[in-house]
């Protein structure tokens, strides 16, 4: 039986393994080896803490949770980041689940989770990145209903440009 349920401080080192992990696999072959390589659980767990006490206000942070009480899947969401007119925008963050569960459904159960706290916070659209040439990804946010809306950005990953495209779902009321 999976659960989703609001993050605790305790689950930042559950979280950071997810997070180093889901990089380190979902994006071998689009970011740099040596930037996923210089990636540890240990930096990311102090990143992860600070982040979590920042986000206290503003973001929502949400784990999936298996039968064992083991912490299997994050996502965090919170007001788009963007031009800052809109308050109807909502924006996901972050979503990873544990890799070697991809497919298993928690993924999806996150995203249900997402646009149900997405709802009650008073979006009406939900937007996310999600790395041009991650395939997997861009195929489990459309058939989620995103679509892409054309626009992209780019970041540097230890010198490489690294290409995003921007996604889009309008939330239906007490949906999900």
């Amino acid at each position: 039986m999976l659960s989703v349920r609001a993050m605790t401080e305790a689950d930042v080192p559950a979280v950071s393994a997810i997070r180093v992990t889901g990089w380190q696999v979902a994006y071998a072959g689009i970011v740099p080896q040596s930037f996923l390589n210089g990636m540890t659980v240990e930096a990311d767990i102090q990143q992860r803490r600070r982040h979590f006490e920042r986000s206290k206000v503003g973001a929502t942070n949400l784990v999936a949770v298996d039968a064992h009480g083991q912490v299997v899947g994050w996502a965090c969401l919170g007001r788009f980041r963007g031009d800052g007119t809109s308050t109807a925008m909502g924006e996901l963050y972050a979503l990873y689940v544990q890799p070697s569960l991809i497919g298993s459904g928690i993924g999806r159960t996150l995203l249900e989770a997402v646009h149900a706290q997405a709802n009650a916070d008073g979006f009406s659209q939900m937007l996310l990145w999600v790395l041009t040439d991650n395939t997997r990804a861009r195929r489990f946010y459309e058939r989620a209903g995103y679509i892409a809306d054309g626009t992209v950005q780019a970041d540097d990953y230890d010198g490489a440009s690294v290409s995003e495209v921007r996604y889009r779902r309008t939330l239906q009321e007490g949906a999900e």
